[in-house]
């Protein structure tokens, strides 16, 4: 290539760069002639907050010391799960008069006296367990390995069984520092019962009440002495990676799916539908990146919704996805696309989270299946044609990979902002070429557009009459075909005022 090609290229580029700042430029002195315009309506004060504030930038990455972890122990239905939400000030763990409720090893973050700390509960630990029972043990012996400091929790009206004497012993062998809690002592007429306790060998037991209190403040203070100021065992903490739920159906693989990403078996798999009670966080790295994946239960249909366990798990899941960013829906593609389905994919788009549409046992498909599946996702996912989708295989690590991107990619519309300047550009063009029909001998006008917030993107109109919702479609549309937002719900609310009496 010549010098004066180079030349003519470099110039051409310069060029190139200078038209689109022309037109950034002319779009903005647009948007503030319309927003100047804006004064001739009845704006409300909080139409003047709205115009003048600005979205902030995604929080970035940050890393904070290890809290220590403190794991809770105990055989079945001693009242670990009550504990815990005394401890915690609210109902966080599922809790019910009935053993073998809790499963997994679920962390909190706790607070005592200024100083904070990671609190694990855990399925009840019992000898010789078979089946699921040996699984929910081993989870349990797992987080004594992964904690600083064990809180050892007995019935104090039972007293020490053969069962506990079990735990004792493997407590002894994990050589970590273990509190005796002996629970249900609701008054003092109960104190005596704790003396007992004195021949497991674990030094003073510390009589506390999971259902009224009573005793717990002290038991918090001896746990503080033996808890470092930095783990020696927990990961380093990050402020700031994106979290994950991972929602479906029961039994559609979710915890196969964070056991698989966590590199280890991080929450009890069984077949048996229904297993995962609590939701359950692990901070995984994967593509590169850090993630928190958040294992939920499985989202039943309500006309099957049980009582107890199963219900109060359902609105933990519900929970869960309003502190995540970004949902991975799990569908299990050897079954039919259920309404359940939908109903789980539509309550995303209600919590405003973005969306992940992940085809799990893909490894098990046919081609009769492929066929039929192609036909109901057209028909039965066409109002999320715009989420990003993934054939998996949580089982054997099949194409787990192109999760990340999938994820990344909707984060990435989640967070997207459109500058003022450029979305009024967008919608004169639009209102040019498709104007609002005329309704009862009138045309609603869009006066002004803005960007109020991301994640969702969420979109104002200032009008001066109610647009038709499938107007309001046809717009979001249009938004995606430009901007893309694949991967998100884009939220478009309007404002109808009247122009100021003279």
């Amino acid at each position: 290539m010549s010098d004066t090609e180079c030349e003519y290229d470099a110039g051409d580029d310069d060029l190139e760069q200078r038209l689109a700042t022309l037109d950034e430029d002319l779009a903005a002195q647009r948007a503030a002639s319309l927003r100047v315009g804006l004064q001739d309506y009845e704006l409300e004060d909080e139409d003047i907050d709205l115009l003048d504030a600005s979205v902030e930038d995604p929080d970035e990455v940050r890393y904070l010391p290890a809290l220590p972890v403190l794991a809770i122990v105990g055989r079945p239905n001693v009242g670990k799960s009550a504990l815990v939400n005394r401890i915690l000030g609210r109902r966080e763990a599922v809790v019910e008069d009935t053993p073998g409720v809790t499963r997994d090893r679920v962390s909190y973050r706790a607070e005592w006296n200024g100083r904070f700390f990671t609190l694990v509960d855990t399925g009840g630990w019992e000898p010789d367990a078979r089946g699921i029972d040996a699984s929910v043990a081993a989870q349990a012996e797992v987080a004594v390995d992964l904690a600083d400091a064990v809180l050892f929790v007995v019935d104090a009206v039972v007293g020490a069984t053969s069962s506990d004497e079990r735990v004792v012993r493997m407590l002894r062998q994990s050589g970590k520092p273990v509190l005796l809690a002996a629970n249900k002592v609701d008054d003092a007429v109960q104190e005596p019962y704790i003396a007992e306790l004195w021949s497991l060998g674990l030094g003073e037991p510390h009589p506390v009440s999971a259902l009224h209190g009573r005793g717990v403040a002290d038991l918090l203070d001896a746990a503080l002495t033996v808890l470092p100021e930095v783990s020696a065992v927990a990961k380093e903490e990050v402020g700031g990676p994106r979290r994950v739920a991972i929602i479906g159906r029961p039994n559609v693989g979710k915890s196969s799916l964070l056991n698989k990403t966590a590199g280890e078996e991080r929450v009890v798999v069984n077949e048996v539908a229904g297993t995962t009670r609590d939701p359950v966080d692990e901070q995984i790295e994967l593509g590169g990146k850090v993630w928190r994946f958040v294992d939920t239960a499985g989202i039943r249909r309500r006309v099957h919704l049980q009582q107890g366990a199963d219900f109060y798990a359902s609105l933990r899941t519900t929970a869960a996805l309003e502190k995540a960013e970004v949902a991975v829906v799990l569908l299990d593609v050897s079954q039919p696309i259920s309404e359940q389905d939908v109903r789980i994919i539509d309550l995303v788009l209600e919590s405003g989270r973005a969306l992940v549409l992940a085809f799990n046992k893909w490894d098990l498909l046919d081609d009769d299946r492929r066929r039929y599946l192609e036909r109901e996702i057209e028909q039965d996912l066409a109002h999320v044609a715009w989420a990003p989708r993934v054939n998996i295989s949580a089982r054997t690590g099949r194409h787990l990979e192109k999760l990340v991107p999938a994820l990344e990619l909707a984060l990435a519309s989640w967070d997207t902002r459109i500058g003022t300047g450029k979305f009024n550009a967008f919608l004169a063009e639009l209102v040019a070429a498709h104007p609002h029909p005329v309704r009862g001998g009138r045309q609603p006008r869009i006066l002004f557009g803005t960007q109020a917030a991301t994640r969702p993107p969420t979109f104002v109109l200032f009008t001066t009459g109610f647009l038709d919702p499938g107007y309001r479609r046809f717009i979001s549309r249009r938004l995606r075909e430009i901007y893309g937002f694949e991967g998100t719900p884009i939220v478009l609310n309007m404002r109808v005022r009247e122009r100021r009496k003279k």
